[in-house]
């Protein structure tokens, strides 16, 4: 049972994610749907959703975004009716990021942990923990912080009265 539910795991990200293959949603993924992962910069969790429906619109809400993005699988591990893995989440941002601010023209390559729950077959829930913060600093939306203003000035005053 935990080779069959990997295997649909593994079919979400390459055939749905990597391949485009929407229609694989309506096979892979139950009516019945929990999502519990955010979105970047969202403020609840989706909840109960259509699965195939929330999915389609999910990829393409991404791709609109990031159309050369890619998920590797870099490790998986099954227990029960519970799927965990590792993935590498790349792409280039030339769509309006999150609906909300232009496109960067920039590359980010970030690691995503999900976990799905699989039920007759299906997924039928999921959680997700994505290192959104390196996403957003390669692509520039968030500026990587630096020293207090008032260092910075204590540096350039140090730096006239040694004569540098």
């Amino acid at each position: 049972m935990s080779e069959a539910n990997k295997e649909l795991v593994r079919r979400h990200f390459e055939e749905i994610w990597n391949q485009r293959q929407l229609d694989v949603c309506d096979e892979i993924m139950a009516d019945s749907y929990v999502e519990h992962a955010w979105a970047p910069f969202g403020t609840t969790e989706p909840g109960a959703v259509v699965g195939p429906k929330a999915m389609r619109e999910t990829v393409q809400w991404l791709l609109a975004q990031f159309p050369d993005i890619t998920m590797t699988i870099e490790a998986i591990a099954a227990d029960g009716d519970t799927v965990a893995v590792r993935v590498l989440s790349e792409g280039t941002n030339l769509g309006r990021l999150n609906g909300r601010g232009p496109a960067t023209g920039k590359r980010m390559s970030a690691r995503q942990s999900h976990w799905f729950r699989i039920e007759d077959g299906k997924l039928a829930e999921h959680w997700a923990t994505r290192d959104d913060l390196t996403a957003m600093l390669q692509l520039g939306v968030v500026k990587q912080p630096g020293p207090p203003k008032i260092v910075a000035v204590l540096q350039r005053l140090a730096g006239r009265r040694s004569g540098k």
